[in-house]
């Protein structure tokens, strides 16, 4: 890996960040607060938030096995996938390279950030190839984005390539783990001290059923977290998500429970969509959703909206001509759709 000073932007590593009232005192007990041009009144809502969020990191960091101060959280993964952008690349002048298929803000950032976004297609099994990564680099490349279980294919990308664009590159390297709970292969987020140019993205959305409250997290060096923290808005994670995460958070064993169900239902499916006349094939998967090759994925998909039922239509994607991409839900919900696509 470069030296970090080489990788961020130079204003940005040498922005003075902003002072929040909260950041000033703290370490220091305090019951009065007249320093944030505050109402008085309505507590708890009338005081801004822990910029920091330091009991969610403490909660998180015994969950996740990661130190507090290697976490950063935001408002959903979304923001911490644009602060690499505003972090590490010069617009007009650096690039990333990402795998094609994948999650589609992490082009939709570049895009919004003015830095060239450079797709290396996966294969017909939709794996990537480390080596042709690592050609399509150039010294303005500044990360490599990489999503494993992936979004839409739904499969774990190989250990050993990932693990050979990690050592083969100089530049951050962007691991999204938004599924992982659902995948049985080991997390990258773990691996944090033996690869210092690795970011790990992850997210209250899949697994805990948090989609709402809009909490994302990245895991990184302390250096790298340090980094995020000076860019990112002043007070990120309101208040009302801090709370709510703490109380998700203390809910381990439910968590558990909806993974097992889904794993079991998602089982079920795949073997049902099988058996469909109008399936052609449905890909191996590692997360809570799978990506089905079907007859006319644009006609289906139209029908099954106009009986209330609502899939994501992937066939414009990528290698993924007739593809619908379908979430795992519940037992019901899975029912009424498969008795749609038999009808």
């Amino acid at each position: 890996m470069k030296q970090l000073k080489d990788l961020v932007r130079p204003n940005i590593w040498q922005l003075a960040p902003y002072s929040s009232a909260r950041n000033e005192y703290s370490g220091h007990e305090a019951h009065v607060f007249l320093d944030a041009n505050e109402n008085p009144y309505n507590a708890p809502y009338n005081r801004y938030p822990d910029p920091l969020q330091t009991e969610v990191k403490a909660r998180l960091s015994t969950i996740k096995r990661v130190p507090a101060e290697c976490i950063f959280l935001g408002n959903g993964s979304d923001e911490a996938i644009d602060l690499v952008y505003r972090v590490f690349c010069r617009p007009q002048i650096d690039n990333v390279v990402a795998i094609e298929p994948t999650y589609g803000m992490y082009k939709v950032c570049a895009d919004i950030n003015d830095v060239e976004y450079r797709p290396v297609l996966l294969d017909e099994h939709y794996q990537m190839n480390a080596d042709k990564l690592l050609a399509a680099c150039d010294d303005h490349t500044k990360a490599i984005w990489l999503c494993s279980p992936n979004n839409p294919t739904g499969n774990n990308l190989k250990v050993e390539e990932v693990e050979k664009v990690l050592r083969g590159f100089d530049g951050i390297v962007v691991v999204d783990e938004a599924y992982s709970d659902f995948s049985t292969v080991p997390v990258f987020r773990k691996r944090l001290a033996e690869f210092p140019n690795i970011i790990v993205l992850n997210t209250m959305s899949k697994a805990w059923g948090c989609a709402a409250i809009r909490l994302g997290m990245a895991f990184a060096s302390k250096e790298i977290i340090g980094l995020f923290n000076k860019v990112k808005y002043p007070y990120n994670v309101n208040l009302l998500t801090q709370r709510q995460a703490l109380e998700e958070l203390n809910n381990t064993e439910a968590v558990t429970k909806w993974v097992s169900l889904i794993l079991s239902e998602r089982k079920h499916m795949i073997q049902a969509f099988r058996e469909l006349p109008s399936c052609i094939e449905v890909y191996p998967t590692d997360a809570n959703f799978f990506l089905a090759k079907m007859t006319d994925a644009q006609g289906i998909y139209d029908y099954l909206v106009e009986k209330g039922i609502i899939v994501r239509n992937r066939t414009r994607v990528t290698l993924c001509k007739d593809c619908l991409r379908v979430t795992i839900g519940t037992k019901s919900e899975n029912a009424e759709l498969l008795s749609a696509l038999r009808s």
